[in-house]
Formats: structure tokens, C-alpha cells, sequence
């Protein structure tokens, strides 16, 4: 049986019982015999989480033309309105069904989940590609989002399936694969999309990559994820599979036992070791914390959703007319960017600052950055090209070290062994706020390109002041009495 985060349980009297065919023990022995860090476990990792975060990335480059296309929109102010839907989708879906992938995960085991949702993107990210219609688009988005319950579970495996040294390594894999999903996302979605057009003599009009224009980004990253599928047999199983419920029993107070031998002997009070969610709820420090990452998730998502479309559309929209290559080499040069950040500059930050202090100028960093993106579309060519590739950089670069941040601020805010419940009401709710974001973004987008002039600000002023607002917002809940965040800088 399995402490807290992954560690293998102190038994009350001696050496802990092995239970023959539960994959669960089996891991554990191998980890007592093996002090090394498990390389090959921890690429498998890694890959499953970059495939299962591909269809996320991929999708904004191409998906203006995708709805022009389709031919939903009545007229090209309407697109933005269709766009943020099928952007929404797959978020919603995800909403409901986090939890109940974590329950199953918690039952059956974590590799059965893992094996699922990386099926679950063969089969459904290959089907949006061959999309003939919009709703075929939002139906297989959807179930993409609700069969891929890969989030939660992924970054309980990742601290399980090694020794406690080195869970810091694991959980940082699922993150690096995140980032580097940046980066090679937006690549295939904004190089691969449409390429009969873009490459006539690799793929004529009349090949099925002609006929469907958004097939191929789909198909490659399908190709990937088959393979992140094969790679799953190989994956060794960490959940504890007991036959006897009474012998479960005894692991778990065995494991309650532990974490108190390991906090110094000290007896819990009676409401810490209560887990329940209804208590984590009345954590008014977790709460806040939570809030304000679903706020600044709500904002970079409608950023993304917006970024992309008004990055394609016309000059007469105030819009930049770039083509959905231009954009895909915009969004990777940004993640590339957050990369190095990530690994090169982030580090000395923390070093001299702390991971949570840098919260509040990032905000407002990134509320200024954003004031100036209305004026990019007064620039052409070459300059035009230079400074949205800064701008966008410099975005994502504030909203990692917010991301980053809100997380920390998460996890200080409740006890080790309530981890894992905090981070899936975490996972529920921001999954509802991007949801939101990209239907709310689409339908904003859709109104300002109606309302060019006539408004006390231009369409396209109004939009990005809207999307602002909502940073402003989270700047302002960092401050007493929403959130505390001396004491919060005291507990990390």
C-alpha cells in the first residue's frame, strides 16, 4: 500500500507484507533493490504526456480556416463566434469527466486510464481531422476531452513508479512535456495543415490530404500517440490490487501510522487527517489559491483562442492577415522561448526571489504587454513579424511564472496526503474556467470585428481591454482580503 505521494507505507509491525500478483508490491520491491532513476519508465512518461497534449496545441493555427471552411459561418465576422466552441469543447468534456477518471483510476489502476486516453487520441483526434461537417468537429473535440482522462492519473504515476528522491524528477517530466507540446504543437498544426496548398508537388488536390485539408496535423500526431500506446506495455502498474479488503484495511492505518512517524511522532489533530473534500473546500487557502489559477487559466486560454484568430484574420478587422504557418512559427518560437526559460532563467529567479513573489509583477507585466497588441496591426512585413514574436514570447513567459506560481501556492496550502484530492478539485474547476474561455473569447472576437467603429473604442481595443479585465481581476484577488499572500510566502 502506497503512503502519501507515492511513498511506500512503514508497516506497524516490521517488514511491510508482499502480496503475490499485485503489480503495487511487485513495484515496490524493485525500488528497494534499485536505487538508480528509472530512465526508461520516466521516457515513457514523458511521451504519453506529450502525445496526450498535442491535440490541445495543434489545433489553434489552423482552426480559422478550419471554420471557414466548414462553412458554418454565415459571414467571416462569424467565424471567431464557431472557433471558440470547438476550442471550448474539449475542455467542457473534460470538466465532467476528471473525476470519474480519477475514480476509476484509484480502482482499476492507473495504466488501464493511461492506455485508454491515449486510444481515445488515435481514434477521435484522427476523426476531427476528417471532419465534413461543424458538429462532426464538436462531437469527436468532446469525446476526445472526455475519454482522455489522462491529467490526473499521469501525475500520480509519475511520483509512483519511482523512489521518493526522485518524484521531483517525475512530476517535472509531466511539466517539460507540457512545455515541449508548446512547442511542437503549433509547428504541426500551423506547417501541416492545408498542404495541398502549401506543398502542391508533395500532395495534389485530389489526395485524401487534398480533399481533407486538416487530415494530415490530425494523422501525424495520431501516428505518435499509437506509438506513446505501444510504449504503455511496457509500463509497469503502481496501484495496489488487494484481494482481502481486511488486509487493506490494515495497509491503510499502516499508512496513516507512517506519515505520523514521518512528521516527528506528532499525533494529527482530528481534522487533518480528515481528507474529505468537503474539508479541502473549507480550506479558504487552498480555495483562494485555486481561484486565482482558474482566473489566470481562464485568461491565457481566451488569450490563446483570441491570439490565433485575430493573428489570421483581415486588415480590414484590424486583424494581422498572417496564414496558419505564420502562426505556427509564432506559437513555437514563444514555447521554445518558455523552454529556456523554464530551464536557464527560471532557476535564478527562484533562487533570488522565491517561486511566489514574482506572482504580482508578471501580472502586471502582462497586463501592460497586452495593452500594446491592438497598435501591432498598424505594422507590416518584417516588423510586423519581429515584434509579435517578442510580444508573444514575453505573454507566455508571464504566464508561466503565474502558472507556475498559482500551483506552488496550491499544494503549500494543504497537508501531503491531501494532495491528490486538492489538485483533482483543482483540475475540475480549471478545466470549467478553459472550457469557458475559448466559447466566451469566440463569441467576444466574433462581436468586436461587428463593431469596428461607432464604440468608444475601436473592435479590436475592446476586445483585448476585455480579455485584460479578466488578468486585472486575478492581479487584485493577490491582495487581502481574497488571498494572503505574506502567509502564503511564510508556508513555501
Amino acid at each position: 500500500m502506497m503512503a502519501a505521494g507515492g511513498e511506500v507505507a512503514v508497516p506497524l509491525l516490521g517488514t511491510k507484507r508482499r502480496h503475490d500478483g499485485c503489480p503495487g508490491c511487485r513495484l515496490d520491491e524493485a525500488n528497494k533493490t534499485s536505487t538508480g532513476i528509472p530512465y526508461l519508465n520516466f521516457f515513457y512518461i514523458w511521451i504519453v504526456c506529450l502525445t496526450s497534449t498535442l491535440p490541445i496545441q495543434s489545433l489553434f493555427p489552423y482552426l480559422y480556416f478550419m471554420i471557414r471552411d466548414l462553412k458554418i459561418a454565415k459571414q467571416e465576422q462569424d467565424i471567431g463566434f464557431y472557433a471558440g466552441f470547438v476550442g471550448a469543447t474539449y475542455f467542457l468534456a473534460r470538466t465532467f469527466s476528471s473525476v470519474p477518471w480519477g475514480i476509476f483510476a484509484d480502482k482499476y489502476g492507473r495504466k488501464p486510464c493511461i492506455v485508454i486516453s491515449i486510444l481515445s487520441v488515435v481514434v477521435f483526434n484522427t476523426l476531427f481531422g476528417l471532419s465534413t461537417s461543424y458538429w462532426m468537429a464538436i462531437v469527436t473535440r468532446g469525446l476526445l476531452g472526455l475519454l482522455c482522462g489522462i491529467l490526473g492519473p499521469i501525475k500520480a504515476y509519475a511520483t509512483e513508479v519511482c523512489r521518493k528522491e526522485h518524484q521531483a524528477l517525475g512530476i517535472s517530466l509531466v511539466t517539460s512535456s507540457r512545455a515541449i507540446a508548446l512547442v511542437i504543437g503549433p509547428a504541426i498544426g500551423g506547417f501541416l495543415a492545408q498542404p495541398a496548398d502549401k506543398y502542391p508537388n508533395l500532395f495534389s488536390k485530389e489526395s485524401i490530404f487534398g480533399r481533407f485539408p486538416y487530415f494530415l496535423p490530425s494523422f501525424v500526431i495520431s501516428i505518435l500517440a499509437a506509438g506513446s500506446c505501444i510504449a504503455c506495455i511496457w509500463l509497469p502498474e503502481t496501484l495496489h490490487l488487494h484481494d482481502d479488503e481486511k488486509v487493506e484495511a490494515i495497509d491503510a492505518l499502516e499508512a496513516q501510522v507512517a506519515v505520523s512517524n514521518l512528521e516527528g511522532g506528532k499525533a494529527k489533530e482530528d481534522g487533518d487527517t480528515d481528507t474529505s473534500t468537503k474539508n479541502l473546500l473549507r480550506n479558504w487557502q487552498l480555495m483562494s489559491a485555486v481561484i486565482l489559477y482558474c482566473i489566470f487559466c481562464l485568461h491565457d486560454t481566451a488569450y490563446l483562442e483570441t491570439f490565433s484568430l485575430w493573428a489570421v484574420s483581415s486588415r480590414k478587422f484590424r486583424g494581422l492577415s498572417l496564414t496558419s504557418q505564420d502562426v505556427g512559427t509564432v506559437l513555437a518560437v514563444s514555447g521554445v522561448g518558455v523552454l529556456v526559460y523554464q530551464l536557464a532563467v527560471y532557476p535564478f529567479l527562484v533562487k533570488y526571489f522565491g517561486a511566489i513573489r514574482p506572482l504580482r509583477p508578471a501580472a502586471v507585466l502582462s497586463i501592460l504587454l497586452l495593452i500594446t497588441y491592438p497598435f501591432l496591426a498598424n505594422l507590416q512585413e518584417t516588423e510586423l513579424k519581429i515584434l509579435i514574436n517578442i510580444a508573444s514570447l514575453l505573454k507566455n513567459v508571464f504566464s508561466a511564472t503565474i502558472t507556475t506560481a498559482c500551483n506552488i501556492l496550491q499544494n503549500t496550502a494543504v497537508t501531503q496526503e491531501q494532495r491528490g484530492v486538492a489538485n483533482g478539485i483543482s483540475v475540475t474547476l480549471m478545466s470549467l474556467f478553459k472550457g469557458v474561455a475559448p466559447a466566451a473569447a469566440g463569441i467576444l472576437f466574433s462581436w468586436a470585428q461587428k463593431h469596428m467603429t461607432g464604440l468608444f473604442l475601436p473592435g479590436d481595443q475592446i476586445l483585448f481591454l476585455m480579455i485584460n479585465m479578466v488578468s486585472v481581476i486575478g492581479l487584485l484577488l493577490t491582495f487581502k482580503p481574497f488571498f494572503n499572500m505574506s502567509s502564503a510566502l511564510r508556508r513555501s
